[in-house]
């Protein structure tokens, strides 16, 4: 059920403090919901956040791990990246696919969509399930050091529950296979 509400705050200034090719900051002075002056910082992305669950018919994900410069740390994920705005989600998907594990797929079905970071970002998230899978070649990018693993669907859920897996769109993504699972919809 949808409840419509009014906007209660009121931007009184707003100026971008920071913009590339990826992201916007702008930062709007305001008066919140109770009347108080303040600042708002929004972080605006220039992309969609597009990840894949990619399922064998052996129950098996495929992860990608790679080191993440603002964590400082190493991370699995399942495959995923940045779709342009101006192209279709699902080709970004595919691409995103065959980029990072060499995969192409024959069956492809949207099942999650959220917002990543409401609070302070626009960003929002499409991840697509991936069946009919078939090998290729990966094609990974410039800035991407990649490390693919093929592993039982319940390794991955296990992972996600000890918090071996922590990047958002991948721990929604699995959840969501996994109540798909019970609900015995794949």
């Amino acid at each position: 059920m949808e409840t419509v509400h009014n906007n209660p705050w009121k931007i009184l200034s707003s100026q971008v403090q920071y913009d590339n090719k990826w992201i916007r900051l702008t930062e709007h002075q305001v008066i919140n919901p109770n009347g108080g002056a303040g600042i708002y910082g929004v972080v605006h992305f220039k992309n969609l956040a597009i990840g894949v669950v990619a399922l064998d018919e052996e129950g098996y994900i495929y992860l990608v791990g790679q080191y993440r410069f603002p964590l400082e740390q190493f991370s699995w994920e399942i495959p995923e990246g940045g779709g342009p705005l101006d192209e279709e989600p699902l080709a970004s998907a595919q691409r995103e696919l065959l980029e990072e594990t060499g995969l192409v797929a024959k069956d492809w079905s949207l099942i999650v969509h959220m917002h990543l970071s409401n609070s302070v970002s626009d960003e929002k998230s499409l991840v697509y399930l991936a069946r009919g899978l078939e090998q290729r070649a990966p094609e990974p990018e410039e800035t991407e050091q990649l490390t693919t693993r093929r592993i039982p669907f319940e390794e991955a859920y296990q992972m996600v529950k000890n918090h071996q897996i922590t990047d958002s769109i991948s721990v929604a993504a699995i959840q969501k296979i996994k109540l798909m699972m019970l609900e015995k919809e794949i």
